[in-house]
């Protein structure tokens, strides 16, 4: 199930925002994100804000949920007011299944989102889908309402790792997918995996990227399996059905992903995430390492706008009814000091580190190996591994990179 959003101070039922935080709107990029919290069956390790039918309860229909989103972004305009971006960047449609919405219904949304704020003529525009929930004839219209980026959830080429994480589409239905992206015109497709599975193989996971580079992707990112509580998986493993995943398991699955995929004219860019060339990489996520400002459009969707960070109510009854009754759906908010906004400019951009050249990366790798042998924390024949590890997992943290990123 979904899980908890964190604390903080109320939001304003108008949704206001000081004077400070509206006056340079933009001045680092400007986003918007878009949630839709619809799938039509929920992942075994999911606990993402998303419902299924049974799970939504009463208070919102998919039908309706549009109406809904473009409400939340008339208040948005209110609150910008007199200060608002001089563009949009970038939209990111997530969820959730948003292709479970109607084409028409995203191409609405992205439709008053220009109305609104006006997107600039170079915007990237990225819905994310479910392989199963796209069709030819469903992406061609996605892509002429505007959609320049898909993103689809592949997760793995091994059918029984499907079967473990609950997906629903066929091991070669994503891979497929892509492929109808690429002819409907998308600039730019993205493909998700999922590694450390229990009973992933090595053998499971090399296809698995074989068949992402083969299929044309531009862009892909590849997550570490995460055990949440409260999902099913979680369940399975404390009752012993499934073993927990094994973090030296996952490292190799890790070098093997930036072997294979560097090997394929990939670069990496981010700590998951690789593009064939700079124009491919998800410029959106860009924007919120690089502390940029957007509007998160959706129940549970968070918002970065001068400095304040807010977040919605989860449910999508809670955030219909509110916004039905002329009121903010933010549920809470922080305001950052200059302390606590530089410190958060510093780890986004050492989040961004691994752009680095790799003669950069690789002399951060040694240089944290030489110290951990000089330490004695590794054995003269552990030097080797050390240094490889510490280049892919601790870069970092090693001197070199500190160095540059620090004023």
């Amino acid at each position: 199930m979904p899980g908890v959003l964190p604390d903080g101070e109320p939001v304003p039922a108008d949704g206001s925002l000081p004077a400070t935080a509206t006056r340079e709107v933009g001045a680092r990029g400007f986003g918007v994100y878009v949630h839709v919290p619809f799938c039509a069956s929920r992942c075994g390790y999911c606990d993402f804000n998303t419902y299924t039918a049974n799970e939504l309860g009463g208070g919102v229909t998919r039908e309706g949920y549009a109406d809904t989103v473009l409400a939340e972004l008339r208040l948005a305009a209110r609150v910008l007011g007199d200060g608002p971006p001089r563009q949009v960047d970038t939209v990111f449609v997530g969820g959730g299944t948003p292709t479970l919405l109607p084409a028409d219904d995203l191409a609405r949304i992205l439709d008053a989102v220009d109305r609104t704020w006006g997107l600039a003529a170079d915007a990237e525009v990225t819905t994310e889908a479910n392989p199963e929930s796209v069709t030819p004839e469903s992406l061609k219209a996605l892509r002429a309402a505007g959609y320049t980026r898909i993103s689809l959830g592949m997760q793995s080429a091994a059918p029984g790792v499907l079967a473990i994480l609950d997906r629903r589409h066929s091991a070669g239905r994503a891979t497929a997918a892509a492929a109808e992206a690429r002819e409907a015109g998308f600039d730019h497709v993205n493909l998700d995996l999922i590694y450390g599975t229990p009973g992933e193989r090595a053998e499971d996971f090399a296809r698995s990227l074989d068949e992402v580079i083969a299929a044309g992707a531009d862009h892909v990112s590849a997550y570490a399996l995460i055990v949440e509580d409260g999902t099913r998986l979680a369940a399975r493993m404390r009752r012993g059905e499934l073993p927990y995943p094994d973090d030296d398991v996952a490292a190799d699955r890790y070098l093997a992903a930036e072997e294979a995929l560097g090997a394929a004219g990939f670069s990496w860019y981010e700590v998951s995430n690789w593009a064939r060339t700079p124009a491919a990489r998800c410029r959106h996520n860009l924007l919120y390492w690089a502390g940029g400002d957007w509007w998160g459009l959706g129940p549970g969707a968070h918002s970065h706008v001068g400095g304040v960070r807010w977040w919605n109510v989860k449910h999508p009854s809670a955030y219909a009814q509110r916004l039905a009754e002329g009121r903010s759906p933010g549920l809470a908010r922080e305001v950052l000091g200059p302390d606590e906004a530089h410190m958060e400019d510093v780890m986004l951009r050492l989040r961004l580190a691994s752009g680095l050249p790799l003669d950069v990366l690789d002399g951060a790798g040694r240089a944290g190996a030489d110290r951990a042998l000089a330490a004695g924390l590794l054995a003269p024949d552990e030097y080797a591994a050390g240094r490889a590890v510490l280049t892919l997992r601790g870069r970092l943290l090693a001197d070199a990179v500190v160095r540059d990123l620090l004023p």
